[in-house]
């Protein structure tokens, strides 16, 4: 049968990917793009990587558009990431019978909640699945068994396919384009445009880190 897991590049939904094909499941590794940041390509390098078919899916820039509204008019991201990701959920029901992301027990966002999983899947007649037993921890021990790691330098504020892309689309609102990382010292480009001043999920000083980006499947 087949799969689809709503695919980052990241290890959690790479072990997503991985718990499904061992139970003999077909599996897609989906990435969704709004047609304004190529966040395809490094997803596409990890699916290569671990021998999974990569599919991109493209979605209509309005939808982006409307949840950067939402992360303007709040000063933080939360609302406009999830809305992006029941948007998502919403529209790729109709291509795929299983669904799975890489969201865990102690993710704050995207999520959705036990009665809103329970509608799409009557309403679809999909099946929905994640990480929601899994802590950080387990998620870790798992992935190190599973997984060897490589490091890319990646802004913090850009760390998923759904803020890569609003990220790129506030930086488009203010007529800017980040064609390289800036400096250790500058602020994240949202922080100083959120009324806040701050990012939901940043350091307003540190912007880029070295993040983990799953390079190979070790065979058990």
């Amino acid at each position: 049968m087949k799969a689809c897991v709503l695919y980052s590049g990241g290890k959690d939904s790479s072990l997503m990917a991985v718990i499904l094909s061992r139970l003999g499941y077909d599996v897609d590794l989906v990435t969704v793009n709004f047609g304004v940041f190529d966040s395809y390509i490094p997803a596409s390098m990890s699916a290569k990587s671990l021998n999974f078919n990569h599919v991109v899916f493209h979605m209509d820039q309005s939808i982006l558009e409307e949840a950067v509204k939402i992360i303007m008019n709040d000063g933080f991201p939360n609302n406009g990431i999830k809305y992006l990701h029941e948007e998502v959920l919403e529209a790729i029901s109709s291509k795929y019978e299983i669904i799975a992301d890489g969201t865990r027990r102690d993710d704050r966002t995207p999520k959705i909640n036990k009665d809103q999983i329970k509608s799409l899947e009557d309403r679809h007649n999909i099946q929905y699945v994640n990480l929601d037993s899994f802590g950080y921890k387990m998620i870790n021990s798992l992935v190190s068994k599973l997984f060897e790691l490589s490091y890319e330098k990646r802004c913090l504020a850009v760390s998923c396919y759904y803020r890569k892309a609003w990220h790129s689309q506030i930086v488009q609102y203010e007529g800017r384009r980040v064609l390289s990382p800036p400096a250790s010292s500058l602020n994240c480009m949202h922080c100083k445009m959120s009324k806040t001043g701050r990012c939901g999920f940043s350091s307003e000083t540190t912007v880029w880190r070295e993040r983990q980006t799953v390079v190979l499947l070790l065979k058990l």
